[in-house]
This record gives C-alpha cells, structure tokens and sequence, in this order.
C-alpha cells in the first residue's frame, strides 16, 4: 500500500496531505522486531500489510490539521491559558484550531464554517464541540448564532398521534386482563375461540408519523447556550478580517480576547498579489499590518501583539497572528 495512503488508513495521519508532511519529516517501518527499520523516501514508497511504522517527528500528527500547530506556538507565544474557557472558532474547517483548544482544556469550543462536512469525525462526535456550518462569519450576529446553536442542539420527533381508526379484528380491543362489562359476545364465540384469535393477530404498533405529520422540537441537553465567549480564533481564507471583525467583536465577552490568523494574500488587492497567490513584496506586510490595527481599533479591540505565525504558511505565504483584546 502507499505509504501516504497506509498512514491515513492506519489512523496515524487525518489526510493525506498531512500523511504526507509526516513522510517529509521521517517514516520509517518494519515487519518484526528483530528486522531492521525502513525508511520511506517517497509518498508512494510501498509499506506492507501488518508493518509496525515509526514517525521520526510525531508533532504533524498531534492535531487533525497543521492550524493545531499554528495555534498552539501561538498561545505559547502570548502566554495565553484557555483553560475552562469558551471559545469561538471562525473558519473550523477540519478542526486544527478546535483541536488545540480542547487539548489545551477549553470548557466548549463552538465552530463556525461556511462549508458543510470539513470537520475531522474526531471532533464531530466530542461533546464539547458545537458545530455550526453553512454561515458567513462575515454576517454573524449574537442572535443568529444563538439561533444555529440551538437549531444543532435539537432534533426533529413525531408528534403522537390518536388512533382513532377502527380495529383490524373485533378482538383488537382486548388486550391482558382488560374487560368490557357493557359488551357480552358469549353467543358468538367461545373463549377459545377468542384466545386463538388474540394469538394470530400481531401486536399493535404505536402510529408512525405519516409523511406531513405535525412535528414537534426535542431540545437535547446543552447547558449555557449564550453566545458570549472568553476567547475567538480564526483561520479564514479568501475574505479579509476587516470584513470579518466587526461581526465577532459583539460575540466577545467584556475583557475577552481575540486571536486570528492573518493571511496577507487576502488583505491585498489582486494587483499587489504576486503568481500563484504568494506576496512577494515584503513591504506589503507592513501595509497589512496597518490596515489590521486599524480595522480593531475602530471596532473596540485594543491590539497586545501582531506577530509571525510559527509555522510557515503550505502555500509559500508568510503568515501572522493579531491578537487583541475588548475593552473590560
């Protein structure tokens, strides 16, 4: 089997194309013990059924995505605790940030994508994770947030319906030690007669919601359903955060804290954008970085630190970390 293919299927790697950043890093596999470790050159370098697999550099594996990594070296650089908190992930896609938050002791982290099936299974079936897909952080509101977040944590039942049709046989209506004085039926069957009849007929079926049936809510247990949040993250792409910033700043608590990926190829205008998406003028970073100071401080969010993300962007990109707090 492929090597890339071999470490997504064994579950030591979320995608390929993280499978394949461990290969880069150091793989290598062996078939026993006592046998020596091979080394994989290549993503298509075959591994055999059954081999034990060593990774020489585990940390592309820790998250569901390469964002873990980013945020992670970014909480350590700001020296930022997210225990117990509540955050908002805005761009979750496959879930790097939220993997890092929960595995750093966030309480609940709600994620916010604009697409539909991106997040990693992993994090789709943790209880702490919320999430919300199909919206534009572009255009969130406290009140349509709150609105997703109770629509996902609901689910759609049957309301019971009166059988009011008659039954299949006279003797439906019997059933264990039930009697009926005003009814006497001793001149049509006999008792045995009655006791064979109850035995061949199936058990009656509670009714089922016929297609157009009413239909009510059945709210499923989520305490503290308020959009208010210690901390927002974002890892956004083809949108500007100055679009972006004056929807969160409302969803953040008084004091709260926000710290966002910065991507300068979606800052620019297409003509200060070089081949391929990449910005090759370095001066353009600091134009970037102007515009995203300003854009927080007319929304309320006093900027503690800008700074380069530690991990290189996949694209060639350089990429930064705001991070910025709401006034008390």
């Amino acid at each position: 089997m492929r090597a890339d293919v071999f470490l997504v299927e064994s579950e030591l790697a979320s995608t390929r194309s993280q499978a394949q950043r461990l290969i880069a890093s150091g793989v290598q596999w062996r078939l026993a013990a006592s046998a020596p470790w091979n080394r994989v050159v290549k993503n298509g370098d075959s591994i055999p059924a059954g081999a034990e697999v060593h990774l020489l550099d585990e940390a592309e594996a820790r998250f569901v995505s390469r964002g873990g990594l980013k945020l992670e070296g970014a909480l350590r650089h700001v020296g930022l605790s997210v225990q117990d908190l509540q955050c908002l992930d805005v761009g979750q896609s496959t879930g790097g940030f939220t993997h890092c938050l929960l595995e750093h002791g966030a309480r609940r982290v709600v994620g916010v994508e604009v697409g539909h099936g991106q997040l990693h299974a992993q994090l789709r079936e943790d209880a702490r994770v919320v999430c919300l897909e199909g919206i534009n952080a572009r255009a969130l509101t406290p009140a349509s947030l709150q609105e997703a977040w109770e629509a996902a944590g609901s689910e759609m039942a049957p309301q019971p319906q009166e059988d009011d049709a008659p039954p299949d046989n006279p003797y439906r209506w019997m059933s264990g030690d039930g009697e009926v004085s005003d009814y006497d039926d001793s001149d049509d069957v006999s008792d045995d007669e009655v006791e064979a009849e109850l035995a061949r007929s199936p058990a009656p079926q509670a009714p089922s919601a016929a297609a157009g049936a009413p239909r009510r809510r059945i709210a499923v247990a989520v305490q503290g359903i308020e959009p208010v949040f210690d901390l927002v993250t974002g890892d956004l792409s083809f949108i500007s955060l100055t679009l972006v910033l004056p929807a969160l700043v409302p969803l953040l608590a008084p004091g709260g804290q926000l710290l966002m990926l910065v991507k300068p190829q979606f800052e620019l205008q297409p003509g200060q954008v070089g081949k391929g998406g990449v910005v090759r003028d370095t001066a353009l970073y600091a134009v970037v970085e102007q515009r995203i100071r300003a854009c927080c401080a007319d929304v309320g969010l006093a900027v503690q630190d800008w700074f380069d993300s530690p991990i290189a962007g996949g694209d060639g990109n350089r990429e930064f970390f705001v991070f910025a707090r709401k006034a008390a």
